[in-house]
């Protein structure tokens, strides 16, 4: 299963995102998708295989991914302080792959009853619906 963690201004998500989802991916599945040098950075600390930033490259990444995890900004032209192009979210939309987009709430965006819910449960959520999709994915 390749995994692609999509993410922006300083990487917090995607870091934290590509430390848990590693040992469940690991090696060349897991990749990272950031709208700066920045993100990027983090995510490769993080231990993302492969990690690209300019627009060009996103195409090929997402055509090539079962799983595109992030925020659900990179889906909304402008959001993650303006870092999302109306090409990425196109990108990210027209994929085949399937998207979790995690429900933060920014930047005049509010995702209506998901109020409590904090950053840490979300990604265990996503860590959860991963680790069931790689059991799923193994031969029985």
């Amino acid at each position: 299963m390749r995994v692609c963690v999509v993410d922006g201004r300083g990487g917090g998500l995607g870091r934290r995102l590509v430390e848990r989802l590693n040992p469940l991916v690991g090696g060349a599945g897991l990749l990272g998708m950031a709208t700066n040098a920045t993100a990027a950075r983090s995510m490769r600390e993080a231990g993302a295989s492969h990690v690209v930033v300019d627009e060009s490259a996103v195409r090929g990444v997402l055509s090539e991914v079962d799983v595109i995890i992030g925020p659900l900004g990179i889906v909304l032209p402008g959001a993650l302080s303006g870092e999302v192009s109306v090409g990425l979210a196109t990108a990210v939309l027209r994929s085949p792959a399937r998207k979790m987009l995690l429900p933060v709430n920014q930047h005049a965006v509010e995702v209506v009853g998901v109020e409590g819910r904090t950053l840490e449960t979300l990604i265990q959520q996503v860590v959860r619906r991963i680790e069931a999709m790689c059991g799923a994915a193994e031969p029985t």
